[in-house]
Order: structure tokens, then C-alpha cells, then sequence
């Protein structure tokens, strides 16, 4: 951050962006503790320095190109010094600002022009905000910093099929601050039928597409439990919209002639839907028709504003921030257009190693195009090491999860949690029966099952498909899907628990191992005397892999991925006791602490 303060003169309390720490803060309020208020404005200059200050960090690399870079304003908005046009102003801000950088405007002091302010915030992708100097100044700047100092998401952009609304208010916002909201609203086609699909574009530190599915039919049902709602309310929150989009167009309409245009349209909804706006008036009469009030919108004329907190002497100060939060490295395309049935991601692979049920390891051998499957009887709360490769620093853990009661004396155990985690940027991606989780440093995400959304960060995309499965992708290399099982509400005995599924293909490097993870070097293995086994549907045969000598029998597995409900055959070679001979050592030996660490034993 830095400072700039202006009168006749501008300057600055540092030429550069210096970081926020304890010591250029305590330093910076210094600073503007002996700042003395005097002499005119230069609010052009000021903006200029400020904007250069920017643009140089920004070459130099100290600003990442995805952040939240803000120049704030304080002011009257009442120059004297320099440039004195306002118009002339607002071209030459406009001209040198970058798309990644926002104004925001403080209208302060005595005689505030807040128009102008208000002007040159919207047309740079920011807001303007008067400071009452008859209430607590100090606390209405407190609330306007804590709101900007927020950035949750940048470049949101909300996209509806075409034929399914008209007439839809703003659906693409530059910022999303905390604590804020935004709201669309349009009128819904027949032809959209009873279900409104939506999707949701935006970008922060990572990128996010989120697609939704509402149903129309409960909107009245949901509005009539707001004590605030009452009949036609979504209506009238269109016309609110609506009218505030069309004022602030007005104010920055580019001829007299657009202007007239906008004024007509603004009128006409205000009347219809009985807004109060700058543009109209209620007038109040009594019963007898003696006494009439006319009550119009607060106008905001230059005299209007009280006594600024310095005195009739003017302070004026430009500040430039850095992001804030430092936002990365990831790239959106612009928002699709959403059909109805859309997925976000739906590939699957036709030969893959998976894990499902209580839990069923299915291990697919390709140079001899067979499946061999095992059991882990482990016990609850267990971690599992799936996937362990220090080499491109990707693990994949599981933790067991059991049914509620013993059935036929054992305890089925289930994977009700899955990692992932990719070392080499710090982050993981926890999926649970409840929820998906994707964690960076200190920042953490949560996200549904109930809604279909793509997240991209760091070389982790995430592709959510609603009440489904999740696919986890790292560096386009390796692949992990997710399949999410659901059992009757209040079941009895039976949990939703998790599959996972893992593509032949992955690539991961020669160090990688787990109880999946090893077999991505594929062993050498023999099967013979095959032969009928004590049950007459289950042949049994003599399999020799890692220098051991093991009785498998022939059975199948399900495969939920194309059937979630049924699921498909898979025809496989079942190893006893754990998989003991197949898999490296004792299963006991896959049992890890976390679910982000690597396997230690081999």
C-alpha cells in the first residue's frame, strides 16, 4: 500500500507499494497524523500518481494480475488546482486505469460534489460512499474499509439458457465483497418449464463454475416465510433492480439525447411499480384534501452536504492498495452457456482401478487383461494409504467409516472420507459423504454435493457433478473420481459412504506406491489350474505374482459408475486374507496418520 496526500501539491508517502506490516502501518498513521490541510485540490494529479504507482508494481511483478487492486479516494470531489473539468477528469482516470484496478471514492468535508465522485467510482469499477460528518465519521470509515478489504470473488458473470428468461437485471459483477450480496433477477419463459438452471462463473484464488437447478415452483412457498415478502415481491425486487441499474446508467449516459432516453424508461417503471426515485415524487393528502405533503428522494445537491469533520479547510488523500488477499494463478474462460442436463465434467475412463463398497479393491492388470480384487478389513477410523508418490508429490488416502450395527458377526467398513493432496502447491481436496473441501494455506472452500461446479487452482481442477460423483484432476496427469452412495434416510444399519475410482493411465513416476499405487508398475504375474471350485458359479485357480504361490478364486464386483444404482458386473480374481501375497507386505502397513501423508514403510 501507499499513501498520496494533495492540496496545490501532491504527495506521496511512499514512491512504491511497501508490504503491510506492523512497521509501515505505524509509520503510514504517523504520516497522516501530520498531515496539515491546506491550499487547493489537484484531484487529477493525485489520481494520476496513484494509477502510475499501480501500473509500475504491476510491470514489475510485486502485483499478481488476478488481485484486487484498489486506489481510494477522499475527497470533496471539488477541484481547484490543475485540472479543474471534472469531465476532462473522469476521461484522463478512465484512459490510464488498467481493467484490474478499481476506484473507490470517500465523499467527505464541507460542500461535497458527490455526483462526480460517485461518476468516477462507477465508470472504474468501484462505488462511492458519503461519510456524514453529523454521525461518527470514524466509524462509518471503519465499516466502508472492513467492507472493501474483502474480495471474496472478481469477474462474475451468471448465465441463464436463452430461451428460459427475458428481461433479466445485471449478470456479470466485476467484485464480490464479503458480507455483500448480489442479486439477479428476470422474468422466467414458459418454455423453462418448472426447473431454472444457472450457471456461475467467477475467479478469485481459484476459478470457479457453479451450476445450479431451482425449482420455480417454490419460490412463493420460500418468499411467504419472510416476514418482509408479501404477493409479487420477486416483481418488485426486478423493478427495484431495474431502476437502479437504469439511474446509474443515467448518470454516466454519454449524450443528452441517451440521457432523455433513460429518464423516460425510469419514470415509467418507477410509476408503474410506485418507487420513489430522484426522477419522482408521492404525494401525501389527507382525508379532506386541506393538507398535502409532497415526499420526493433524497436529491443530493452540492449544498447539500453538512459540515465536513476538518472545518471548511480541505484534506484530500489517494490510497493506493495491492491485492488484498493475494489471489493466484489460474485462467477462466468466459461463462458457457447453460442447457438444461449440462455437467460440468463426464469422461470415464474404460479401465480403471477402483475401490468400492466394504472396501472392494479392484486392481486392473493391462498387459494381461484381467482384474484381480481383495478385501481390507481394517477398522473404522483407519487411514488408508491408496496412492503414495513422493515423485510428483500426489497422495491419496481414505478413511473407513462402519455400519451402524454387526451384521452376520463383522462390522462392514466403508471409505466415508477421500484425499487428495498435491505437495508440491499445498493442496488438498477432502471429500466426505457431506461435503467437498479444497484447502490452500489458510484458505479453505466448502462445496456441495446438492450443486454440479467446477474449481480450479494451483494445477487442481475439481469437477463436481450434483449428487453424483467428483472428479479431481492434478496437472492433467492424474485422475481421481469419487462416487458418492447414498442409503435410505434414518437407515438402520446401512451409511452413505464413497467409491474411488483411478484411471490406468495416470502418470505417476516409479516411486509411487499404496495400496493402488504400486500396481501402476504392473508385476509380473501367472494364472493356471484353473479349475471348479467348492461353489459351481466360482472357479479357483493357482496364481504365482512377487514370488509367491496363491489359491484365488473367480468372482465379480460391482462397478457403480454407469449403474449408480444397480451397478455393472466386474469379473475379477479374488485374493484371501486381505490381499496377503498380492499387495506388498501386511495391509497394516498401509494404515497412515493423516489424511495428507505420504506411505514411510516402503
Amino acid at each position: 500500500f501507499s499513501i498520496i496526500d494533495f492540496n496545490h501539491n501532491v504527495r506521496c508517502w511512499s514512491e512504491e507499494l511497501v508490504p503491510g506490516s506492523a512497521i509501515q502501518i505505524a509509520d503510514a498513521k504517523n504520516y497522516i497524523e501530520n498531515i496539515k490541510p491546506n491550499g487547493g485540490t489537484n484531484i487529477n494529479e493525485a489520481l494520476m500518481r496513484a494509477v502510475q504507482m499501480l501500473v509500475r508494481a504491476s510491470n514489475q511483478g510485486l502485483i499478481n494480475p488476478r488481485s484486487v487492486s484498489m486506489i481510494i479516494l477522499v475527497s470533496d470531489g471539488d477541484p481547484t488546482v490543475g485540472e479543474i473539468k471534472l469531465s476532462t477528469i473522469q476521461k484522463n482516470v478512465k484512459r490510464v486505469m488498467r481493467e484490474e484496478f478499481s476506484l473507490f471514492s470517500l465523499g467527505i468535508g464541507f460542500d461535497v460534489d458527490y455526483d462526480f465522485l460517485e461518476r468516477i467510482a462507477m465508470e472504474n469499477r468501484g462505488m462511492a460512499q458519503r461519510i456524514y460528518a453529523n454521525h461518527d465519521a470514524g466509524e462509518q470509515l471503519r465499516a466502508f474499509y472492513k467492507q472493501i478489504s474483502s474480495p471474496i470473488l472478481r469477474k462474475i458473470g451468471i448465465t441463464f439458457p436463452e430461451d428460459a428468461v427475458a428481461n433479466v437485471t445485471q449478470k456479470t459483477f466485476d467484485k464480490y465483497f464479503n458480507g455483500s450480496e448480489l442479486v439477479v433477477a428476470g422474468r422466467v419463459l414458459p418454455s423453462a418449464g418448472d426447473t431454472l438452471i444457472s450457471l456461475t462463473s467467477a475467479m478469485a484464488y481459484m476459478d470457479i463454475t457453479l451450476q445450479t437447478e431451482a425449482d420455480m415452483t417454490k419460490l412463493d412457498m420460500q418468499l411467504n416465510k419472510q416476514q418482509h415478502s408479501f404477493a409479487g415481491f420477486a416483481k418488485q425486487m426486478w423493478a427495484y433492480l431495474t431502476i437502479k441499474q437504469l439511474i446509474s446508467e443515467r448518470s454516466l449516459a454519454p449524450t443528452a439525447a441517451r440521457k432523455r432516453k433513460l429518464t423516460q424508461r425510469i419514470t415509467a417503471l418507477s410509476l408503474d411499480h410506485q418507487f420513489v426515485t430522484p426522477l419522482t415524487a408521492l404525494l401525501v393528502e389527507s382525508e379532506d384534501g386541506r393538507e398535502r405533503l409532497l415526499a420526493d428522494s433524497p436529491r443530493d445537491p452540492k449544498q447539500g452536504c453538512c459540515s465536513g469533520v476538518m472545518g471548511p479547510s480541505k484534506v484530500n488523500m489517494v490510497y493506493a492498495t495491492p491485492p488484498t488477499p493475494p489471489w493466484v494463478h489460474a485462467t477462466t474462460s468466459a461463462p458457457k452457456q447453460a442447457q438444461k442436463g449440462d455437467v460440468v465434467l463426464m469422461t470415464l475412463p474404460p479401465i480403471v482401478m477402483r475401490v468400492d463398497d466394504d472396501p472392494h479393491f479392484i486392481v486392473h492388470l493391462p498387459r494381461r487383461n484381467l482384474d484381480v480384487c481383495f478385501n481390507i478389513d481394517s477398522k473404522p477410523g483407519h487411514i488408508l494409504s491408496l496412492v503414495s508418490d513422493p515423485g510428483t508429490g500426489v497422495v491419496v488416502n481414505g478413511q473407513l467409516i462402519s455400519t451402524k450395527q454387526v451384521q452376520k458377526n463383522k462390522l462392514r467398513t466403508y471409505f466415508g472420507v477421500i484425499s487428495v493432496f498435491y505437495q508440491p502447491e499445498g493442496v488438498s481436496v477432502t471429500i466426505s459423504t457431506d461435503r467437498i473441501t479444497m484447502t490452500h494455506g489458510k484458505n479453505r472452500n466448502l462445496f456441495t454435493w446438492r450443486a454440479s461446479a467446477e474449481i480450479s487452482q494451483h494445477g487442481v481442477r475439481i469437477s463436481i457433478v450434483r449428487n453424483s460423483h467428483v472428479i479431481i484432476t492434478v496437472t492433467e496427469n492424474i485422475q481421481v473420481e469419487v462416487m458418492l452412495h447414498r442409503v435410505w434416510r434414518n437407515h438402520p444399519v446401512n451409511v452413505d459412504f464413497l467409491g474411488i475410482y483411478l484411471p490406468n493411465n495416470n502418470q505417476y513416476s516409479p516411486l509411487a506406491h499404496g495400496l493402488i499405487g504400486q500396481f501402476s508398475q504392473e508385476p509380473e504375474m501367472s494364472l493356471y489350474d484353473i479349475h471348479e471350485g467348492a461353489d459351481p458359479l466360482k472357479k479357483e485357480a493357482t496364481m504365482e505374482v512377487k514370488g509367491n504361490k496363491l489359491l484365488v478364486t473367480r468372482g465379480w464386483q460391482k462397478d457403480y459408475r454407469r449403474d449408480r444404482k444397480h451397478g455393472s458386473n466386474i469379473f475379477c480374481w479374488f485374493i484371501h486374507n486381505s490381499g496377503k501375497g498380492f499387495i506388498d507386505g501386511h495391509y497394516s502397513q498401509y494404515i497412515v496418520p493423516d489424511l495428507n501423508s505420504f506411505l514411510q514403510m516402503f
